[in-house]
């Protein structure tokens, strides 16, 4: 997987983010969510790579980036932090300004990247989200029996770390398997390495911090910009999974629309986890929006 990739690590302020990297055309930052790595990617980025310089990057708390320790107010893995880091590594790189495409969580790290730095974002594809506060707040009985996890992670330490410890394969199982068609979209090689990962020491606490963040100071974050009438004005595409729990519960355009002047998207006939189920449609899509 992901063959004649560089692999590096930058760090700043302490924490070290993992990153591969290929290609030699405008920046595209690809961002994972959970409970995965940036091996999400492996199907997609080859094909992006002969079109863009794509960086792939480990989030903070995932994959071989650093779990750093989180205080009460969860800052460490608010989505302001995360999106720093990432804002940095960009800068690293002499890319002041890139694109950006988004599973996830970390589709959530590159909403908060926008807003906090909208002269970097040029152009920006959320895959299977609607955006944190909308989703907080219109919260159901069938989404919450969806996205269990949201409200299990969020549990005060260490009940929700000790669980995912006991069994990191059960957990990790538990959470892909129900949001897609089983585990057959998902590579051997693609899932040992998130067997390999989940087992780090510390991913379990910096899991539950991260959704411990967007349930509290992600928020208040969300509702600042909210109550200031900010929006995101640089192009945006959604897209979403058909078959998956955030198209059933939420309007998404409708929502996104809310939050950013420039918003297209569409659903495609997959589950939650797009790069690794339709593939071939993702990356139509990508070099339609991104070219």
């Amino acid at each position: 997987m992901l063959s004649g990739f560089s692999t590096d690590t930058f760090s700043h302020e302490g924490v070290s983010i993992f990153y591969r990297m290929r290609g030699g055309g405008p920046p595209l930052l690809l961002i994972h969510g959970h409970p995965q790595t940036h091996v999400i990617w492996h199907k997609v980025a080859d094909q992006l790579s002969e079109h863009f310089t794509v960086v792939l990057a480990d989030l903070r708390g995932c994959g071989d980036s650093s779990r750093p320790v989180s205080d009460e107010h969860h800052t460490p893995y608010s989505k302001r932090v995360m999106a720093k880091d990432l804002i940095k590594l960009m800068a690293s790189l002499d890319f002041q300004e890139f694109q950006v495409l988004a599973h996830d969580r970390g589709a959530r790290v590159a909403h908060r990247l926008a807003a906090d730095h909208p002269d970097a974002v040029k152009r920006m594809m959320l895959l299977d989200i609607a955006p944190t506060l909308s989703m907080y707040e219109g919260t159901n009985e069938t989404f919450a029996r969806a996205y269990w996890h949201w409200f299990f992670l969020i549990r005060p330490k260490p009940l929700p770390e000790l669980l995912i410890k006991a069994d990191p394969d059960a957990y990790l199982i538990g959470i892909m398997a129900v949001r897609s068609e089983g585990m057959k979209h998902f590579s051997d090689e693609a899932l040992a390495e998130y067997r390999r990962c989940i087992r780090i020491k510390g991913t379990a606490e910096s899991i539950c911090e991260d959704y411990r963040a967007s349930a509290t100071i992600d928020l208040a974050h969300d509702r600042t910009d909210r109550d200031a009438g900010k929006k995101l004005t640089m192009p945006v595409e959604i897209l979403w999974g058909e078959f998956g729990a955030v198209g059933q519960c939420f309007d998404v355009l409708a929502e996104w629309q809310k939050v950013a002047s420039d918003v297209q998207g569409e659903a495609l006939p997959a589950g939650h986890y797009i790069p690794e189920e339709v593939p071939g449609a993702l990356v139509e899509r990508a070099l339609r929006f991104f070219k």
